[in-house]
């Protein structure tokens, strides 16, 4: 068995033991919440988290990101031509009047879902990706056990049903973030107001596209990204904004009023760019010592950290931060590439707090017996 070996290093990172600001007395008043930092997926404030609650409109935040992933797969694109099928032009609630047998681009669908969140132009969009808005349905469900979100069962793509289709504020912010991945995404969530043109038997109509998040015209850095409300619901939101490279995530489900829910997402925003930022550990072009190699052509070779860590930081606690090196020890060539030689960890007042892979970054091949003699001759002169 390959025994570990440590290496302490004391470095001057800055970091917090305590992220929950639960401690600074934050409330709301809504059913629950959820802050997370959107780089490292921490929680920085909960209120009843994983309580199973419909969540409306906000649901369309899995029928985009399984969209932005079907654009970036190649498998549909923004400029495809879809045809309104009745089914989708009969859709109730909040929509952009989708006429049956009309044709729209898929970008066209995208801004009318972000944008006013029209519920046709999400089951259009799902009937094209899928063939029909069920199986759609079934890849929003595969696709949320995928993430990680086990409190969360969809009916359907746009939040109609209120029974037995819901999720929890923890559930959302996990999709939010995945969707925060697909950068293109912002062109849209931050627009205001747009516009798409309807080309029916009528003639060409114009809809205005008017956002339903308040947030875009009053809170600094605000990217997003979905309101949603039915009477069963009340008025929810997963609202995201990034400043100074802090990207959160405020999620409010359950609220009391429109203006509520927008005040407690903004409240739970403030409470997180006053006391919180992130900062970077070890460059991955950094080496970060040598371990050593038997049996191969070279002796020891340089170990690199495998991947970027962001940790995140409360202000008022700072703390200098240790690192620590393990090394594998006794290993043997030949090593391929990236093979994982040893573990970098991040501590801060013995808590662990970031972790990631150290690896080699070159191949290492095994001494042949010619290698071996030249080192046999040169140990000898």
């Amino acid at each position: 068995m390959r025994k570990i070996i440590s290496i302490v290093m004391v470095g001057v990172l800055l970091f917090s033991n305590t992220l929950k600001v639960n401690a600074f007395e934050t409330t709301i008043e809504s059913k629950a919440g959820v802050l997370m930092e959107g780089s490292t997926g921490e929680i920085i404030f909960e209120k009843n988290m994983d309580e199973k609650l419909p969540i409306a409109s906000v649901t369309k935040v899995m029928t985009l990101l399984l969209t932005f992933e079907a654009l970036e797969s190649g498998k549909i694109n923004m400029n495809d031509k879809v045809i309104i099928s009745a089914n989708a032009a009969g859709m109730g609630g909040s929509q952009v009047f989708l006429e049956t047998g009309e044709t729209q681009t898929v970008e066209a669908l995208v801004k009318s879902i972000v944008i006013a969140s029209g519920n046709d132009a999400s089951v259009a969009i799902a009937e094209h990706i899928a063939g029909s808005e069920e199986i759609f349905v079934q890849m929003m469900n595969k696709r949320a056990k995928e993430l990680g979100m086990t409190n969360t069962y969809f009916l359907d793509t746009c939040g109609l049903t209120d029974v037995g289709h819901y999720s929890t504020a923890k559930d959302v912010a996990i999709m939010s973030r995945e969707l925060l991945k697909h950068e293109e995404v912002l062109e849209y969530t931050t627009l205001w107001s747009d516009e798409i043109v309807h080309s029916t038997r009528r003639g060409d109509e114009v809809t205005e596209l008017w956002n339903t998040n308040k947030l875009l015209r009053s809170y600094n850095g605000i990217t997003g990204l979905k309101t949603g409300y039915t009477r069963a619901a009340g008025f929810c939101i997963t609202a995201t904004a990034t400043r100074d490279s802090l990207t959160l995530i405020s999620v409010i489900l359950g609220g009391e009023s429109s203006a509520g829910r927008f005040y407690e997402a903004s409240k739970l925003l403030d409470v997180g760019y006053t006391n919180f930022k992130t900062i970077e550990g070890e460059k991955i072009t950094n080496p970060l010592g040598s371990i050593k190699i038997q049996k191969g052509i070279i002796d020891e070779a340089l170990v690199y950290q495998k991947n970027e860590v962001k940790i995140l930081l409360a202000k008022d606690d700072e703390e200098n931060i240790k690192k620590e090196i393990q090394l594998i020890e006794n290993l043997e060539a030949p090593l391929s590439r990236g093979t994982k030689v040893g573990t970098i960890i991040y501590t801060a007042n013995n808590k662990k707090v970031a972790e990631e892979d150290l690896i080699v970054r070159d191949d290492i091949l095994k001494a042949g017996i010619k290698d071996n003699l030249k080192v046999i001759l040169k140990n000898w002169l």
